[in-house]
């Protein structure tokens, strides 16, 4: 099958609807398929990579011809399907999708991020200007969450199919098997009564635990509220006993990066708190290996990525019940959900003290699978969509 993926955001630049979008062109190429991309993001020259680029302030990645270039792109290529891509607004990617109708071409949408009420207002408005539940497109959302508000706002006549994330799951099961246990420290040794100095017994004291270590990962942009994330941290750490040690890594840069530093040194928290900033997949990776606890607290998450590579990493994961990660993680299976931000405290505090609720769910994570995440379910997923675009179009 010609598919023609069009997407405001594209690599070089990196974000989850770069990454994912990168990940299933390359998975469907894997597979067969012939396989582009349109974007409106600036970069190097790539196989198959199309840059429909304006000099604008910032690179923003929109043009403002957008529709008349897209145009000619797919008359010429004449792709069996046009698969977009949106965030909560997407110029660009809305651009592709007016193309591709005009040019009679099916089309799935894609949409990767959770509609705020704003945003209902916004496509509910351009549905009354445009009729665009009107143009026999084939939608798809990241998670049952995320597809919710889609739906109505779009309607009966815009069927809207839940199509997870992909994710290679295999590899990220076998990068994660549970690390040997490290060898006790030493005791310090004290020379036998009356013998040898050279000769010595063990001294006999308390060993400290292994603190119990929280991880969170995500771009550190105020809307993603990572301040409040240091909050929820700090009073889980005041609901669990003294003597448990704990430490957390905050994973990620961003604009909030400075205020969240302020707010670690007026608690005090610098000591068990870090924030060492953006990791590559492989560093998380190695990261998750020393996870104990798994933390994606945003309400409004569409899926959350990173949430669902440390529960196929084996790691307990603690999230909103209201966002995409609950398509995932089942309360006391997966992890522990929260409707709440004080929902939210009392679970990472139980998972810190609960060594036992731990060892479960973390067993559970590494023998089972997140299987509708896995690559050859979400091709066939989105295949069944494309066949239905291009039904609609017959």
């Amino acid at each position: 099958m010609r598919i023609l993926h069009i997407s405001d955001c594209y690599l070089p630049r990196l974000g989850g609807i770069e990454v994912q979008v990168a990940d299933l062109i390359r998975a469907q190429r894997e597979a067969g398929h012939q396989v582009e991309v349109a974007t409106a993001t600036p970069g190097e020259s790539l196989p198959g990579v199309h840059r429909i680029v304006a000099r604008l302030p910032f690179d923003l990645p929109v043009h403002p011809f957008g529709v008349g270039h897209l145009l000619r792109l797919v008359r010429a290529r004449r792709p069996d399907v046009v698969h977009v891509h949106t965030g909560a607004v997407s110029p660009f990617a809305w651009m592709g999708v007016r193309a591709a109708t005009r040019a009679g071409l099916p089309v799935v949408v894609t949409v990767h991020s959770m509609w705020d009420p704003v945003t209902r207002a916004l496509y509910r408005g351009l549905r009354l200007l445009f009729g665009w539940h009107r143009w026999g497109l084939v939608g798809t959302a990241v998670s049952g969450a995320a597809a919710l508000p889609i739906r109505a706002v779009a309607g009966p006549g815009v069927p809207v199919h839940v199509v997870s994330n992909g994710l290679d799951v295999s590899g990220w099961r076998s990068s994660f098997l549970p690390p040997p246990s490290p060898p006790p420290p030493a005791d310090p040794v004290r020379p036998e009564p009356g013998g040898d100095p050279s000769r010595s017994v063990p001294e006999s004291g308390p060993v400290r635990p292994e603190p119990v270590h929280v991880v969170a990962v995500g771009r550190l942009a105020p809307r993603k509220q990572p301040v409040r994330l240091l909050r929820l941290l700090r009073e889980a750490r005041a609901q669990v006993p003294g003597e448990t040690p704990m430490r957390a890594t905050v994973v990620g840069d961003g604009p909030a990066r400075s205020q969240m530093e302020r707010y670690l040194r007026a608690n005090g928290m610098t000591g068990w708190v870090s924030l060492p900033g953006r990791y590559s997949r492989d560093q998380i990776r190695e990261l998750l290996a020393s996870t104990d606890v798994f933390v994606a607290p945003a309400p409004r998450e569409s899926f959350g990525l990173a949430a669902l590579e440390a529960r196929a990493a084996g790691v307990p994961v603690v999230a909103r019940a209201q966002s995409g990660v609950a398509d995932f993680v089942r309360p006391g299976k997966e992890g522990l959900l929260g409707r709440s931000f004080d929902d939210l405290v009392a679970s990472v505090a139980r998972l810190v003290r609960d060594r036992e609720l731990r060892e479960s769910i973390a067993e559970n994570n590494r023998e089972t699978e997140p299987v509708r995440s896995s690559w050859p379910v979400v091709l066939e997923g989105f295949e069944r969509c494309y066949e239905q675009a291009r039904a609609a179009r017959t």
